[in-house]
């Protein structure tokens, strides 16, 4: 607790040395404002006296030119030319006394202006020593009354401390037996800490245990794995192999039945027709539609082999996929401006122009993949190419389409089907032809052949100057389907060229518009 009576700090004491010191300067004031008026009146009169002194002087320092009167008193006068003279005489002899005495005046004079200056300056100085003295009044007033309030503060918080103090008594006291408490607890934790340490023991030993467990465990783990992964593979390996043998089963099965229902429709049409003229022999014409049927007995075989060597419909989906920006840039395939697709096979093409909301139609030979096209909602028809093209009105088209079918026509039709699709398009339509690319050695020399129905490769160069000679305009042509990477070679110039030459596109795109 603090005392008010402590040695170090009296408060009393140090309160009534600040009130003794507030009445000193109170007193100090006043005796300045008494005592510094009658001073300056007093020098200002002396000041003025001196001056009245100065001008007297001045008034006598005047060279003479006038013979002064009180010499006219003498019993006898002087000669006024003689008077004269002696002025002159005087006046010469003491023209330095006079420069000096004007000297002096003026100086006089000088110091009593500076004096009248300093004691103006000294009254300015005055009247703010005053005002600062009464603004100090003030403040020494209201120091005064912020010094009883202090003492108020220091008497209450004199008293907040003694309650303080209680207080800290009573948490003394609280503390002591906390202080106990604190023991009982400590002395239970050290058991505690005992019974720890025991269980820490059991703990490592049972967590040597589960380590031993947990490695055998890693072990099985790890062969369970391995086994799983290589039953996985076997699986896999089984899956792929029964996946081929359904393929296989599939195609076969679709070739059987495409080539028995073509055997079947033969058989009635020759029942039928032999119906009609029994017992009379066929004529031309009767046996000219025979030769006309069979021309697709081998119908059921191209579809089987279409579904062998070309790929899956998924497959041939995401590669046309390549075409529709092309599509889209020409603002065909509406209603006004149809697209027609020529030699559509599954109708694979057909399917993504629906799908992507285009107009368009198909035409096939193969009467297997018609009913196929026809059987997935698309609209297509049995036609040759050709026929069904001058069947057509003049620019009734949007686009024609054809892929992998220019390399079955002899090279008379290939420009026949050029100049008939010229006709039918409308201006600033377009065409697009694929083809096998012969400019990739194993596609010219290989694969090409693969496909019977081949007559021979298309150089790029020259379908493109074809299409420019029949009419079309902004003809280019566009590589498609290169060889995967893992099959090029690297390491110098002539391993790019060989990637080029043998792993290069194997398809490519004719495309060419109509003038407008």
């Amino acid at each position: 607790m603090l005392d008010s009576n402590n040695n170090e700090i009296n408060i009393d004491e140090l309160m009534e040395n600040i009130r003794k010191e507030i009445a000193n300067r109170r007193g100090y004031s006043q005796q300045l404002n008494t005592q510094n008026s009658p001073i300056i009146l007093n020098l200002i009169s002396n000041i003025d006296y001196i001056e009245s002194l100065l001008i007297n002087a001045e008034s006598r320092a005047y060279a003479r030119t006038k013979w002064p009167d009180k010499l006219n008193r003498f019993p006898f006068n002087l000669n006024l030319n003689l008077q004269k003279f002696i002025l002159k005489l005087i006046n010469f002899f003491f023209k330095d006394q006079r420069e000096v005495n004007f000297n002096l005046i003026f100086a006089l004079k000088e110091s009593g202006k500076l004096n009248r200056l300093l004691i103006e300056e000294i009254n300015t100085l005055k009247t703010r020593i005053d005002e600062y003295i009464g603004t100090i009044d003030r403040r020494i007033h209201g120091l005064d009354e912020r010094l009883n309030t202090v003492d108020n503060c220091v008497q209450g918080l004199d008293e907040r401390l003694s309650t303080v103090d209680s207080c800290f008594q009573a948490m003394d006291e609280r503390l002591s037996t906390v202080d106990s408490r604190f023991q009982a607890i400590n002395e239970h934790l050290s058991i505690v800490d005992t019974h720890f340490q025991e269980i820490v023991q059991c703990l490592s030993a049972m967590e040597i245990r589960f380590q031993g467990i947990d490695d055998n465990l890693k072990k099985s783990s790890d062969y369970v794995n391995n086994l799983i992964t290589e039953i996985e593979q076997k699986l896999n390996a089984l899956k792929t192999h029964i996946q081929a043998i359904d393929e296989r089963y599939i195609n076969n099965d679709t070739y059987l039945k495409s080539d028995l229902i073509q055997q079947k429709r033969l058989i009635t049409l020759f029942l039928e027709e032999a119906r009609k003229r029994l017992p009379e022999p066929f004529n031309k014409e009767q046996l000219q539609t025979f030769v006309e049927e069979d021309k697709g007995l081998l119908d059921a075989f191209y579809v089987a082999f279409e579904d062998k060597f070309r790929g899956s419909r998924e497959d041939i989906f995401n590669r046309l996929k390549i075409y529709l920006p092309i599509i889209a840039e020409a603002k065909v395939g509406t209603p006004e401006s149809p697209i027609l697709d020529i030699g559509c096979g599954r109708g694979e093409w057909l399917e993504l122009l629906r799908e992507s909301g285009y107009i368009a139609q198909g035409i096939d030979i193969n009467k297997v993949m018609v009913e196929q096209c026809q059987s997935r909602g698309l609209k297509v028809i049995t036609s040759e190419a050709i026929s069904f093209l001058r069947s057509l009105p003049n620019n009734s088209l949007g686009a024609i389409t054809g892929f992998h079918i220019i390399e079955h026509l002899p090279f008379a039709k290939l420009i026949n089907l050029l100049d008939e699709c010229l006709r039918v398009l409308k201006p600033s339509g377009l065409i697009i032809f694929e083809t096998p690319n012969p400019d990739n050695v194993l596609v010219g020399s290989n694969t090409f052949y693969l496909d019977p129905t081949h007559h021979h490769p298309l150089p790029s160069s020259m379908i493109q100057f074809l299409a420019e000679s029949r009419g079309l305009c902004r003809v280019r042509t566009m590589k498609l389907h290169p060889y995967p990477e893992q099959f090029n070679l690297s390491g110098s110039d002539v391993a790019e060229r060989f990637n080029e030459l043998f792993y290069g596109a194997q398809d490519y795109a004719v495309i060419g518009y109509k003038h407008e």
